[in-house]
């Protein structure tokens, strides 16, 4: 489902930042340029989505039982419910590389 949403938000901002203008009315060059920026921007907000997630996911396991406050125990919880979820990303991300350079 994250791979999903992450090609959804990718094809998302290109269409419409293709959309804009009129993509065959520019250069090779200035095309690649737009391409760029728009993956940039898809990129950028996939990392907001996953922070996100993994803000919303991280809190709901580690927060809520020491009153308005995080105790101690709660903040290691939430530091290390975030190192695992970057670290299983990150794993996910070069498994995907590794798979697609094999085909």
């Amino acid at each position: 489902q994250a791979n999903h949403l992450t090609s959804h938000s990718r094809t998302h901002i290109l269409n419409k930042l293709v959309t804009k203008m009129d993509f065959s009315k520019l250069t090779p060059e200035q095309q690649q340029q737009v391409l760029a920026q728009a993956q940039n921007q898809a990129n950028q907000e996939i990392m907001r989505e996953m922070m996100e997630k993994m803000t919303a996911s991280c809190f709901k396991l580690c927060a809520g039982t020491s009153g308005n406050k995080l105790d101690t125990r709660e903040q290691s919880c939430l530091a290390l419910c975030q190192d695992r979820y970057l670290e299983c990303r990150q794993h996910v991300e070069e498994e995907l590389q590794r798979r697609q350079a094999s085909s």
